[in-house]
């Protein structure tokens, strides 16, 4: 019979507790609460664990992260996973551990976003190549799907060459690196292009190491731009100039190439460090002007096509490559300031004459105006002294008005010129610029291709007739058109002006002569070589008040000639006066015959 073993009983047994059933002990509650309390303070919202699937409906399922209580979940957040069964574990995304009515709700979308999102600033960082699929267009670029986050690709970013057709990348899952993300609005920004940039700098140090001024290669027209067109030289791109193109003037690229266009060009130069290279097209073909016809001379004519347009002339091209200048002054006889547009345009065929030639230099100046004669070689016949002729007005001085007969033959009359009758002060009163005015050819200047002519002249000399109408102490009907400091011009009969001092235009009641107004005025001195007629409103009145004043006085016995004594007259200062008296003694003795 084996011995029995006496087991040493716990001291610390709970007998009570066990009589009531629970045989952990106060201790082993204690760590039990402590336990559960610790697991539940290792989940926390809003962050991502690890779950299981304990049971699955067609609407919901159950899974268990641990926690008192298991989360139900919608099952269309599991649609990706048709095979999903209970026991699998998934990862969920903890919204709150317990919501309004205690229980715990979780999101298995939201864990799939979370994950993604970090997955992408992973990338970012690491700078790590990922694969997209490209969903759709959009403006600017593309849309692409990058673990379920939609990304932008612009279209800059797709490829080093410009892309025409974005279409072609749709449904297209292709290889990608982050370039940027805005962590406030969730945006991703994806490039292929950046892909593809640093094996290309690689290729581009290899080919440019084995570059060489003059080299002649081939390449692809990759895009046209307005001030020239870029070459693929296969891995690395050059530049050709716009004016590297041809020997002629491009206006726009696209008139001599293509894209997509082979073409073979020369290297002009490069820059290591930019890595630019410049490209030409037109150096592969002979200069226009090594072809230019070894016979053409000064004085030869020669046609072409205006090419391009300046104010200070037109540049014509007489054959590819090759181009002369028409000076503006060279496009007419007339000495008038224009502009080159006033006579061509850009596109205008044109014959002209070769002036200067410089083969060396590669320049030609040509001209227009040496196809027709010079208008100056027989002025003497054609514009003689005291002919006739309808000029046009071009322009004003304040001395008088140049004006053009014909294209090249200009002339001036000068203000004193304009008229015979009208004092003018400038020739805008007379005319205006444009209008045809008729002149009279007075001198002739050859040397300085110049004409001095009239308009006066076309009429006879009022002023002899005149002589005779406005005698010194004769009195005429005159409006008052003008008021100046030192007097007031008076329009009288016949368009003449004559003038009066303000001593002279005192009216009978004291006042003065204004603008417009209507009076008697007595001529007191007539100049016919200067053109001057001096006239007195107010001496009207006075000789007559004399008149009366000598009227009213006794008649006094005439005295035999020898006994009469001659005294001066003292308030006799002009001929004027003397000739008034004389006019009013004629009439006095009218009066006495009539009384």
């Amino acid at each position: 019979m084996s011995e029995l073993k006496i087991q040493t009983p716990i001291e610390d047994f709970d007998w009570d507790a066990y009589e009531n059933g629970n045989t952990a002990g106060s201790k082993s509650r204690e760590e039990l609460a402590s336990t559960y309390d610790e697991s539940l303070k290792t989940a926390k919202e809003n962050e991502v664990v690890t779950g299981t699937v304990k049971s699955i409906t067609k609407r919901e399922v159950r899974v268990d992260i641990g926690m008192k209580s298991d989360a139900i979940i919608p099952v269309s957040e599991f649609r990706y996973n048709p095979d999903l069964k209970v026991g699998d574990e998934v990862e969920v995304y903890i919204e709150t551990l317990e919501d309004k009515n205690g229980q715990l709700r979780l999101s298995h979308k939201k864990a799939c976003q979370t994950r993604s999102w970090d997955r992408v600033n992973e990338a970012l960082q690491n700078d790590e190549v990922i694969k997209g699929y490209v969903k759709s267009r959009t403006k600017g670029g593309m849309i692409v799907d990058v673990f379920g986050i939609e990304a932008f690709l612009p279209g800059s970013q797709i490829d080093v060459r410009p892309i025409r057709d974005y279409d072609v990348f749709v449904d297209k899952t292709m290889e990608f690196k982050v370039v940027k993300i805005n962590q406030e609005y969730k945006n991703v920004v994806v490039s292929h292009k950046a892909l593809i940039e640093a094996e290309l700098e690689q290729q581009k140090k290899e080919i440019i190491s084995k570059l060489e001024k003059g080299q002649v290669l081939e390449g692809k027209v990759k895009n046209i731009t307005a001030y020239g067109v870029f070459v693929d030289l296969g891995g690395v791109d050059g530049l050709v100039h716009i004016t590297d193109l041809s020997w002629g003037r491009v206006s726009d690229p696209h008139e001599v190439v293509e894209l997509d266009q082979d073409i073979k060009v020369v290297i002009l130069d490069f820059d290591n460090e930019k890595k630019r290279i410049a490209l030409g097209i037109k150096q592969l073909v002979p200069h226009p002007w090594d072809n230019l016809d070894p016979n053409l001379k000064v004085g030869d004519h020669v046609k072409g096509r205006v090419v391009v347009m300046a104010d200070y002339g037109a540049f014509v091209e007489v054959q590819p490559g090759v181009e002369g200048l028409i000076h503006v002054s060279e496009m007419s006889w007339s000495q008038h300031l224009r502009s080159a547009q006033d006579f061509l345009k850009a596109g205008d065929e044109v014959e002209a004459v070769v002036l200067t030639l410089d083969r060396e230099e590669r320049k030609m100046s040509l001209g227009l105006k040496q196809l027709k004669k010079d208008p100056w070689e027989d002025i003497e016949t054609k514009y003689a002294i005291g002919s006739r002729h309808t000029a046009k007005v071009r322009n004003f001085t304040h001395f008088g008005v140049f004006v053009e007969i014909e294209e090249g033959v200009d002339g001036l009359i000068h203000i004193s010129d304009l008229s015979w009758t009208k004092k003018i002060k400038h020739p805008s009163e007379f005319t205006q610029v444009g209008n045809d005015i008729e002149v009279q050819v007075l001198e002739i200047d050859k040397d300085n291709r110049r004409l001095s002519l009239g308009h006066k002249q076309l009429e006879e000399n009022p002023w002899d007739s005149f002589e005779s109408k406005f005698t010194v102490g004769s009195i005429h009907q005159g409006t008052v058109t003008e008021v100046l400091d030192k007097g007031a011009v008076i329009s009288l009969e016949d368009g003449v002006e004559g003038f009066a001092t303000p001593k002279h235009l005192v009216k009978e009641d004291g006042t003065q002569a204004k603008l417009n107004d209507v009076l008697p005025f007595k001529v007191i001195e007539f100049n016919k070589d200067n053109k001057r007629i001096i006239l007195s409103h107010s001496r009207i009145a006075e000789d007559a008040t004399k008149a009366e004043r000598r009227a009213s006085q006794p008649r006094r016995e005439k005295k035999p000639a020898a006994e009469q004594i001659v005294t001066p007259q003292i308030e006799k200062a002009t001929l004027g006066d003397l000739d008034a008296l004389q006019a009013l003694k004629e009439k006095l003795q009218n009066e006495e015959k009539k009384g």
